[in-house]
């Protein structure tokens, strides 16, 4: 006789992967993702589930605007939702672009970009204070890709386009390997440069998903908060599993 103290335990089926709910889009690259980059593994303190979108190159989504990307940027996201990804992320703030259309079709949580947190960390900000954004091409990044983050136009940016390393091996291509001491200086002297322009500034944004490896030397430097894909995809996790407590 089956006791009612003691039921049945039922594993549910449905997925092709378990304990990796985050999907993430992954831009076609070869140059060293260092730890704290988004597109290496032992960055993040959960597993996550990676797709590489060919022919998504550095220069074609930053630089051009990412023509004719979306489709395979869609296709991608439902292969990740497919293997049972509960909620998607991508590899470049750029994507903000296609927030509405990725989210749409995947019919998960999306978050496409680093930028969706300048409207949360504004909100924390003292009158008079505002945030800037630091990003690896400011000439690429346009009124379209603010306003699909929900970013205010006139928001404070400064970019890392005319360092000496971090835009040239990230997006340029020129080398595969980097040297990241100087790409460090190239974040910092756009921090500094964006500070001293802009002295009402009360926290940073980092838009590039590989910057947060220079996020506490930044912080360091400004004496100012600094948020990045990892304070942001953290934050998304917690939702997507949260903590038991007890």
């Amino acid at each position: 006789m089956e006791s009612d103290s003691f039921p049945p335990r039922l594993a549910r089926g449905g997925k092709s992967i378990y304990g990796a709910p985050l999907g993430i889009l992954m831009l076609e690259a070869r140059f060293p993702r260092i730890p704290g980059d988004m597109g290496n593994g032992t960055t993040w303190p959960f597993p996550v589930l990676f797709r590489v979108v060919r022919g998504a190159t550095p220069e074609r989504v930053v630089v051009q605007g990412a023509p004719g990307l979306l489709a395979p940027f869609i296709e991608a996201a439902r292969d990740l939702v497919d293997l049972g990804a509960e909620a998607i992320t991508t590899n470049c703030g750029f994507l903000s672009l296609f927030q509405r259309e990725l989210a749409e079709a995947v019919q998960v949580p999306v978050a496409t970009s680093s930028l969706m947190q300048v409207p949360w960390v504004q909100a924390t900000l003292p009158p008079g204070r505002r945030v800037g954004v630091v990003t690896v091409n400011k000439a690429g990044l346009t009124p379209r890709h603010l306003e699909a983050a929900g970013v205010p136009l006139d928001t404070p940016i400064a970019g890392t386009e005319d360092g000496r390393e971090f835009f040239r091996v990230l997006i340029k291509a020129e080398k595969q390997d980097l040297d990241v001491a100087l790409a460090e200086q190239d974040i910092l002297e756009a921090g500094r440069a964006l500070v001293a322009a802009h002295p009402e500034v009360g926290a940073i944004v980092l838009e590039c998903t590989n910057m947060p490896p220079y996020a506490a030397a930044l912080q360091d430097a400004l004496g100012l908060p600094v948020y990045d894909i990892y304070s942001m995809i953290c934050w998304f996790q917690a939702g997507l599993r949260p903590r038991r407590f007890g």
